[in-house]
């Protein structure tokens, strides 16, 4: 296989010192079919690497995929206590259907975070990296549908997959809400076109594959006390981002806390959850917590004085919030009776 071929033989054969296997066709691995392996894709991602801690600390056996050998050093850096608690690293590279399905084999559900990772936040989102994105999603659906054990998929969309319309938006955004792919194109909105269509794409191949779907739409992903925002993942992001904070679309979400809505869906797959599932913890309403987000982020005017064709003055007044995350938040309530009936 072409990406087993580009690494050293060592490195296909043998554990390294974190006790990890490096393969593609995972000889080293546990049975996945005795015991429950669930993969997560790019895990070197920010938000891969905290779905990753959280699934590890509820008792998950932790399969995760990168695209090259270099990525597993950025692995490394986000996750040094938790590296040799993985089940394996396995090399999948996005483009390769082949390597997807051998990575997926066995597993009990797909958790996949990210086609496209920029790590140091330099390359940006582009038209190019939208089509990309849609490519792998279809490639990991179908890999899902080939070859895992439990053809069960957890997407990671975004939030920007539902509120790009410019000003044609209802009252209230809901998951039935889908940005406009022509209007992302004519405002080079790439991420928020990348995230909806590779999203479109991962529910049609779904559909073709007979493979259980469900995607999360997150806001801005933060650090735990705001406003540390991840700089990297901001950046693509915030395009147009005073548009948003006028129009009260402005939302931000602990990484944790996302990464945690990822494994209650997963885990209420069996009880009903289907479709889409909007996330966020909060939404930006005055431009001084707009300023206190654009100043930790070093992104000055980003929100406050982007100049551009959806710019208008906001003044401080707290804006109404237009979008709602009232369908994920009767999926964690029936989570949390079901887990206090358990203890």
């Amino acid at each position: 296989m072409e990406v087993a071929m580009s690494l050293p033989i060592e490195l296909l054969k043998q554990r390294n010192d974190h006790g990890m296997c490096f393969s593609s066709d995972l000889s080293c691995s546990l049975n996945a079919r005795d015991r429950k392996i669930v993969c997560v894709t790019s895990g070197n991602s920010y938000l891969g690497s905290h779905l990753i801690k959280k699934l590890l600390a509820y008792g998950y056996l932790v399969r995760v995929t990168i695209q090259n050998q270099a990525n597993l050093e950025d692995m490394k850096e986000l996750m040094r206590e938790e590296m040799e608690q993985l089940e394996s690293v396995v090399v999948a590279r996005m483009g390769d259907l082949d390597s997807l399905c051998s990575a997926f084999r066995g597993c009990h559900a797909i958790f996949h975070t990210s086609s496209f990772i920029d790590p140091h936040g330099i390359s940006g989102y582009t038209e190019r990296t939208a089509f990309l994105e849609t490519e792998a999603a279809k490639n990991v659906i179908e890999a899902c549908g080939r070859a895992a054990y439990i053809k069960r998929c957890i997407f990671t969309s975004s939030l920007l997959a539902c509120i790009w319309k410019g000003n044609d938006l209802p009252n209230l955004i809901d998951e039935s809400f889908w940005s406009d792919e022509t209007f992302c194109r004519e405002n080079k909105l790439w991420l928020a076109l990348a995230k909806t269509r590779a999203e479109k794409t991962a529910w049609n191949k779904a559909r073709e594959m007979k493979v259980k779907l469900v995607s999360l739409c997150p806001g801005l992903l933060m650090a735990p006390s705001f406003p540390n925002a991840h700089l990297e993942t901001s950046i693509p992001y915030l395009k147009g981002g005073h548009f948003m904070l006028r129009q009260g679309l402005l939302a931000t979400e602990d990484v944790s806390k996302v990464a945690e809505a990822h494994i209650y869906v997963y885990e209420d797959m069996d009880y009903g959850a289907c479709g889409r599932y909007i996330c966020f913890g909060k939404i930006i309403g005055t431009m001084q917590k707009a300023i206190q987000l654009e100043n930790g982020l070093n992104m000055h005017g980003q929100l406050s004085g982007d100049e551009n064709l959806l710019s208008v003055e906001v003044d401080n007044d707290e804006i109404p919030p237009r979008i709602t995350k009232s369908k994920l938040s009767r999926l964690l309530f029936r989570s949390s009776q079901r887990r206090s009936c358990k203890q």
